[in-house]
This record gives structure tokens, C-alpha cells and sequence, in this order.
């Protein structure tokens, strides 16, 4: 490990908001760990491109860079959203910590403060997520529905501009950018279940570098761990990327004998007509099992035939 007299080199996306998020695990590192933070930006293909992602080939453009990076000596430690790094593990890496995690629900920001049930009907509503496009028909509010890609900044600014009408974004970034108070609805995971993942840091270092893995563990938080752990399980096991339909949430809640992990899960066609919906509980120290438990059930129930998703395309909802 480098000396403790040396700046740790943290290695991050170039956007707003993964910088913002960085800055965020570097203030962790300072204060639990005493180490100095230098961040190093680091540019990825998911940030060079304006493809939807599903034609980039979903999760993982904006992780192999950073990957690369540590793994050639570029940086130390990296940080990612945990929702965009795929469930297989990388050789000669470590996923050090996951982070108490910020509130996975997704939110609304619409013209003229309104909510998604006030819409009305032929509004149009951006957002490039199969997932959240699935969720949405499946409301049925008669939303036309428009593929959009950008920062959030970008995204906000086309409902400024009345491009759209409404976006939906994940809370989690706009309350790490200061920008709460611009969502005009949080949505109830009964109306869109997030993605695996959604909400939570995910913190990076070569395995080989044992003190610094041991180091970086200090951050990590128990019961984000075991949330995130089990989503993707659901979604490894379900063999889904960032270009499903299918959404995911775990909760560490108290049970009668002690601390248990409730599982939900849904996977959609992309009209939301049809959909496969479960949910599973068990002890929070098998949270693996119970997501791929829940998973095969959900396979059971003809999940898989409604995996594949095209690019979102416009569409009514």
C-alpha cells in the first residue's frame, strides 16, 4: 500500500455527478481512515458516447475504463454507481465497500410542479430506461413516452425548455447534487421498483493490494451490502443488464427474531402488459440465496420470456 504520507489516487468519471459522488467516498476516506484523496478523472465509453445505452451494450461502459485504470496502475481506488457494474466479478479486482446507500426511489421532475398522475394524457415524458419505459405503460396514464440520454443536467434542462413535459430520474442523484427540491414526485416502489443496485456506491481497488482492500472495508455498511448483494442476484441469476425491464429492492427490516432481508422484484414486456412480480424474505446473512431464489421462481413463472428489450424507442404508455 502507499505510504500514509501519499495522496491516494481515487479514480472517477468526469460527469457532475460521479465527481460529486467521488468527492463524497474521498471525505469518507479522510475522516475514517485519515488518508489524503486525490481524484483522477478518468473518461469512459458510456461518457463519450450519446447511443442509448442498450446499444452500447448496457452495463459496463462506464466501468471497463475505470477498471482498466487501477488494474494498469492509473489510480489506487475507484468509485461507481454499484446499478452500473456488472454482477460477474472482475480479475484483479475487489469490491472493497458499498457505502450507506441514499434513498433508491425514483422521482418525477415535471413542468409546473405537477405529479405523474396530474400529466395529462399525451404528455411527454423522457427517459432512456427500459426498465422505468415497462413500469410506466404499465400505469397506464396514456404518457407518450420519448428516448432521452444525458447528465442531469441535461435532462432537466429539456423539461426547462418544454422539450418534455416530465422526466424520471433517481433520487438518489439529485439529492448528491444538491438538487432535491427540483423532483415534483418520489415515486412509491409499488408504482416503479429501481434498479438493482440503485442508490448505492460502489467502491473499487485491486484484490492484490490486501492493506488497502482491508483499509477501504471500513466504509463498507452491513446492510447496503446485503440490499445491493441480493438485487443482483436477481439480476445475475435472471442473466438481465441495464437494458431489462426489471426492477429490484431490497430492505433490511426488523423481524420477530431479529433483522431480516424482504426482497421484491419485477421483470415487464416492454408494453407493461405482461409482467412477473415476487417477492421473497429470509436472514439478511443468506441475501445471495434468497435473490437467487427468488430469480428461479421468477424463471418458473415465464420471466425470460419477457426479457428482451429493444431500444426505447417513442412510444405511448
Amino acid at each position: 500500500m502507499t505510504a500514509p504520507t501519499t495522496a491516494l489516487r481515487l479514480g472517477t468519471r468526469a460527469s457532475a455527478l460521479a465527481t460529486t459522488q467521488s468527492a463524497l467516498v474521498a471525505d469518507l476516506v479522510r475522516e475514517r481512515l485519515g488518508r489524503e484523496v486525490e481524484l483522477v478523472e478518468v473518461s469512459t465509453e458510456g461518457d463519450r458516447s450519446a447511443a442509448p445505452l442498450a446499444q452500447m451494450g448496457g452495463t459496463g461502459v462506464f466501468v471497463s475504463a475505470l477498471r482498466d485504470a487501477l488494474l494498469d496502475g492509473h489510480v489506487d481506488f475507484a468509485v461507481h454507481s454499484l446499478k452500473d457494474l456488472p454482477t460477474t466479478p472482475a480479475d484483479g479486482i475487489a469490491l472493497a465497500a458499498v457505502p450507506v446507500r441514499e434513498d433508491p426511489r425514483d422521482v418525477v421532475v415535471a413542468r409546473d410542479g405537477l405529479t405523474l398522475g396530474e400529466l395529462p394524457v399525451g404528455s411527454r415524458l423522457g427517459t432512456g430506461s427500459p426498465r422505468r419505459v415497462s413500469q410506466l405503460a404499465a400505469l397506464g396514464l396514456g404518457l407518450e413516452l420519448q428516448g432521452i440520454r444525458g447528465n442531469v443536467d441535461t435532462r432537466i434542462r429539456k423539461v426547462r425548455d418544454g422539450e418534455v413535459d416530465a422526466i424520471v430520474l433517481a433520487r438518489a442523484g439529485l439529492a448528491r447534487l444538491g438538487r432535491l427540491d427540483e423532483a415534483t414526485e418520489v415515486l412509491d416502489p409499488l408504482q416503479m421498483l429501481p434498479a438493482p443496485g440503485q442508490g448505492a456506491l460502489a467502491i473499487e481497488c485491486r484484490s492484490d493490494d490486501t492493506e488497502l482492500v482491508a483499509a477501504l472495508a471500513l466504509l463498507d455498511d452491513p446492510a447496503t451490502r446485503a440490499a445491493v448483494t441480493a438485487e443482483r442476484a436477481v439480476l445475475s441469476t435472471l442473466e438481465a443488464g441495464c437494458s431489462a425491464p426489471l426492477g429490484a429492492l431490497a430492505d433490511v427490516v426488523e423481524g420477530d427474531d431479529g433483522e431480516e432481508l424482504w426482497l421484491r422484484a419485477v421483470v415487464l414486456s416492454e408494453d407493461g402488459g405482461l409482467s412477473v412480480r415476487m417477492s421473497a424474505t429470509g436472514p439478511v446473512t443468506e441475501a445471495a440465496r434468497i435473490g437467487t431464489r427468488l430469480a428461479s421462481d421468477m424463471l418458473d413463472e415465464g420471466a425470460a420470456d419477457l426479457m428482451e428489450a429493444p431500444p426505447v424507442r417513442n412510444q405511448h404508455a
